[in-house]
């Protein structure tokens, strides 16, 4: 498997395909369950008023969708946007009772929405996942209001050799997880090579600051293996 695959569109959607029912408890295992803490970190750092309004790109399943609709007492306006039609319908039937969340099949790179539109732009876990990154956050750009924030959750670079070890060692075993439990294996080394080939803080930081979005930072989560990118739109 070659990091060309991570670009093809067509492989990335067969990928998701095959575990889009089961998307959640691969979460589950990749981060071993500690991924909701991190977006429940992700919520903080935005810390949202009533109102607002949000897009949550590559939405999966809707966790940040709900997320964010609890902490503005439902009283926000939510789009959960994802390519993958099977994941966006589990979602949906999944949050069907949260009345301020719509959903849209679209993709990071070419969001089917008005301009200047949202207060916040989310992406969790799916930017690496984009065939163009250059223009995803191009269209982040155009979607946030003046004054509205981008925020970034990825799989990022590990910051201490000993953690990067035992991480690499884990990730080996992902895709044997995957076989057993989920009866694929090739998604999870597909998974496993995404993250190896995706850009390391500094280098996303100044994609960011080059596609116009200012104070521009990250800090890490448990050690760096995953990061949380952030910048404003002015």
């Amino acid at each position: 498997m070659t990091e060309n695959l991570q670009q093809d569109q067509n492989f990335v959607k067969k990928v998701f395909d095959k575990v889009y029912n089961k998307y959640d408890l691969m979460n589950d295992i990749m981060s071993l369950g500690i991924h909701r803490s991190w977006k429940k970190q992700l919520i903080r750092l935005m810390n949202p008023h009533e109102s607002q309004k949000l897009i949550d790109v590559g939405c999966g399943t809707g966790d940040i969708g709900k997320m964010y609709s609890l902490a503005t007492n439902y009283n926000s306006k939510i789009l959960s946007v994802d390519p993958n039609s099977k994941m966006i319908n589990v979602g949906k039937e999944r949050l069907k009772k949260f009345k301020n969340i719509d959903w849209k099949v679209c993709s990071a790179e070419n969001l089917s929405v008005d301009d200047c539109t949202f207060d916040f732009y989310t992406i969790s876990f799916g930017l690496r996942n984009t065939t163009n990154k250059e223009k995803a956050i191009s269209e982040a750009y155009r979607v946030l209001k003046n004054g509205g924030r981008f925020l970034c959750l990825e799989f990022s670079k590990i910051d201490n050799q000993n953690l990067e070890y035992i991480y690499k060692k884990y990730s080996n075993l992902l895709p044997f997880f995957g076989k057993i439990i989920v009866g694929e294996k090739e998604p999870y080394e597909y998974l496993v090579k995404s993250i190896d080939n995706f850009m390391n803080q500094g280098e996303l930081l100044n994609l960011m600051k080059d596609k116009n979005f200012i104070n521009c930072n990250y800090i890490n989560l448990s050690g760096g293996i995953v990061a949380i990118h952030s910048g404003w739109k002015i």
